[in-house]
């Protein structure tokens, strides 16, 4: 079992620490609810050093990545400072991964892929990396850590401790700054559906970022605030919302794929051809109407007695923000218009639900 330059901290803490892709990771401090009433109302921090760092850097970095990657990375400036939201897919369509491409400087990024991906990911991209001149890959997931910190007042906190003005970073931008008293690369980025930045950092100054961070007002957050807080705001989670058996189109992630930028790309055709095909399956968000709670894997029924099943719960929870659940289901195309009443079937019961509108929750 891995553990991150934080585990210490997390046990200090007496975080219940659960494992997660192989990691040893703190699941929950507090509590879930208390987690993510403190991300909505003020500043929290999730220890994501589980995730993949992949620096990619030279001369053939920026072609390399355009044709590893479905959006368009030549719109991120050439002077670097600025992160994109991608996908890794398959000739057939199907996605690999989903990942951040954040561009350092002109021949300078970072790729940031899911944990429980990080060996699949840097495979395929060592496996293209074959014959490529002016391009080395380096996974620097044991050597650096990765902090979030997320919330409303999550910019002011980092801001307050850093040498650089945090607060002008755009969405998606990013920086190379001090820190309290240590180096890092801060981007406003994040998971949770709120404003807030990432900190990168080396992993011996991890813990002394942790713990100004902490002392600044920062609450310790797990996993499992984490994975609610994404699912109100209903960004996808790999395994879950898409696969490699599922395209972007399915997973509402076909904003992504730019089947026109300049030069070929992994999954170009496949993708160019599903864009216009009409969807069959389609994810959509469901409210529930009572007390009960769905989760992954509940089958989605038509409402009536007799309702044939249409979809399956892909993620679902108990909503802080709405006092109910909510969940992302992917649901026959005939079935997945705002509004239509659906039964989601949990305990050999069923329960009313509404299909409405995405995200559940909207802050940024």
């Amino acid at each position: 079992m891995l553990r991150t330059p934080l585990y210490e901290a997390h046990r200090k803490a007496d975080a219940r620490l659960v494992p997660f892709a192989g990691w040893e990771m703190p699941v929950q401090y507090r509590g879930v609810l208390d987690e993510c009433r403190a991300v909505r109302g003020g500043a929290g921090l999730f220890d994501v050093s589980h995730m993949g760092r992949v620096r990619v850097r030279g001369e053939g970095a920026l072609p390399f990545l355009q044709y590893l990657t479905v959006n368009d990375v030549s719109k991120l400036s050439p002077g670097g400072g600025e992160a994109q939201y991608s996908l890794l897919c398959r000739d057939a369509g199907g996605i690999i991964d989903d990942i951040i491409v954040y561009r350092l400087r002109e021949h300078e990024f970072i790729v940031v892929v899911n944990a429980s991906n990080r060996d699949k990911d840097l495979h395929w991209m060592q496996h293209h990396a074959v014959r490529r001149e002016h391009l080395v890959l380096e996974d620097e997931t044991p050597q650096t850590a990765l902090i979030a910190v997320q919330g409303p007042q999550a910019v002011d906190l980092v801001d307050a401790l850093s040498d650089r003005e945090v607060a002008a970073l755009p969405r998606f931008g990013l920086d190379e700054s001090v820190v309290a008293g240590v180096q890092t690369v801060v981007a406003r980025t994040g998971y949770t559906g709120e404003d807030g930045v990432e900190l990168f950092c080396r992993a011996h100054e991890a813990r002394a970022l942790w713990q100004a961070l902490v002392d600044k007002g920062g609450v310790p957050c797990g996993l499992g605030a984490r994975d609610t807080l994404r699912l109100e705001a209903a960004l996808p989670l790999y395994g879950h919302e898409m696969d490699e058996h599922t395209p972007p189109y399915e997973a509402r992630l076909g904003w992504v794929v730019k089947t026109k930028k300049p030069g070929d790309f992994l999954g170009k055709n496949a993708l160019t051809q599903l864009k216009n095909a009409p969807r069959h399956r389609v994810l959509v968000g469901l409210e529930m109407e009572g007390r009960g709670i769905p989760r992954e894997g509940y089958p989605v029924h038509a409402e009536s007695p007799d309702g044939a099943t249409v979809g399956r719960v892909t993620s679902g929870t108990f909503s802080p923000q709405r006092s109910k659940g909510i969940a992302l289901a992917r649901v026959e195309a005939a079935h997945a218009a705002d509004g239509t009443r659906l039964d989601v079937l949990i305990r050999d019961a069923r329960h009313a639900a509404c299909v409405v509108p995405l995200p559940f929750y909207k802050n940024v």
